[in-house]
């Protein structure tokens, strides 16, 4: 042993204990921060916390264990604002099962964090027209009549979603729009785009084939026809009302500026009763084709393969709300007609039926005399 600790006037133990104090000490100011640090796991981006974006309002998930204070020390010390309110909830436990055991994910929280910023700018183009451009849906879209009774079978559930509003008059006349972005939309299968039209007016439209960021759209009668405008079929229709027709070129490479539409050329987005907007071929990849006009009418070949006239002057599975298909002959004879027997047995009907005892598989569902009939030159071939 050294010779100073043989000394009696040397503290051996208190500098062995001071020194693990201060360890001690430094260890738990780590810890401190380590848990400020790990305190806001990661930032949420949805549809509402997008939507919320607009009000100054972050959304995060953050530690179960973590304190208001703690994470509005955190936020204001580590991003320089000042946090005026602080909305906290806790999610539900989402089980997860491993073979026999049935355990649980980590359990956090979601807090939506206010902050005094009050020049705010973003940098999606579309954010500052979410308030006005989507919205919540308000209806029941489960299947259900106004009494809760099944009209529909096989919808329910589904993930939420929010509705964007689409423009399917396209009323902005002579006034060109730029495509800025190509967006995913919840509620139909076809893409749509946001357009920044030159008065400062943003609208939702259905995407064109073809169509990139950056193109310029416009509607009138003395536009160009080429891919994403909307004019009318003939000179005349769009003075004697406002029409709504998309023109989209597949086989034409070069751009016309004749304000009477050619024949053969396809079309999407149309409008069927005066000013109501678009109504026929609007699903993604459906385009009807022009193929002869006489008069006052327009014939049109439909993606069905129905050919019409039409007036020139008109313009997951169960995330997606589709639950679970049981066969009928597998059910009770209580349930449906095709139901009971012993083992495998065949549904006793000359002809399959519906729940309900109507003929299914092959009957045509289309009202009898109606008012569109005498429009249709040739019937759909299914």
């Amino acid at each position: 042993m050294a010779e100073w600790l043989k000394r009696p006037t040397h503290n051996w133990r208190s500098r062995r204990f001071n020194s693990y104090w201060i360890i001690r000490i430094e260890t738990r100011t780590h810890r401190e921060e380590n848990r400020f640090m790990n305190g806001i796991k990661n930032a949420i981006f949805t549809d509402k916390s997008i939507r919320l974006l607009g009000k100054n309002q972050y959304t995060f998930n953050v530690e179960s264990g973590s304190t208001r204070t703690e994470i509005k020390h955190w936020v204001e010390l580590f991003f320089g604002v000042k946090v005026i309110a602080m909305n906290s909830h806790r999610l539900p436990i989402k089980g997860r099962r491993m073979r026999p055991i049935m355990g649980h994910r980590p359990h956090y929280k979601r807090m939506i964090i206010t902050m005094a910023i009050h020049l705010y700018k973003t940098s999606i183009p579309s954010t500052r027209t979410r308030n006005r451009l989507i919205y919540g849906q308000h209806h029941c879209g489960k299947g259900r009549n106004a009494r809760g009774i099944i009209t529909a079978g096989h919808r329910g559930g589904g993930h939420k979603r929010l509705y964007r509003k689409i423009d399917f008059r396209r009323n902005e006349k002579d006034i060109y729009g730029r495509i800025v972005t190509i967006e995913y939309d919840p509620n139909r299968n076809a893409h749509i785009c946001l357009i920044h039209y030159g008065d400062g007016e943003k609208r939702y439209i259905l995407h064109p084939r073809g169509a990139i960021i950056g193109d310029t759209i416009v509607y009138g009668t003395e536009v160009p026809i080429k891919m994403g405008n909307a004019l009318p079929l003939s000179p005349y229709a769009l003075e004697e009302a406002c029409t709504v027709w998309e023109g989209v070129l597949i086989d034409q490479k070069e751009e016309s500026t004749s304000t009477d539409m050619p024949l053969g050329t396809a079309i999407h987005n149309i409008e069927i009763t005066l000013g109501k907007g678009g109504q026929l071929a609007r699903a993604a990849g459906a385009v009807a084709k022009l193929i002869a006009k006489e008069g006052k009418s327009a014939t049109l070949k439909l993606p069905s393969g129905e050919v019409r006239l039409i007036s020139k002057n008109s313009g997951a599975k169960r995330w997606l709300g589709k639950r679970p298909v049981v066969r009928g002959v597998v059910m009770n004879p209580v349930d449906h007609p095709h139901g009971g027997g012993e083992g495998r047995a065949p549904i006793g009907r000359k002809k399959p039926s519906t729940p309900w005892g109507y003929p299914a598989l092959g009957r045509r569902s289309r009202k009898k005399n109606k008012y569109s009939d005498n429009l249709i030159l040739r019937r759909r071939s299914k």
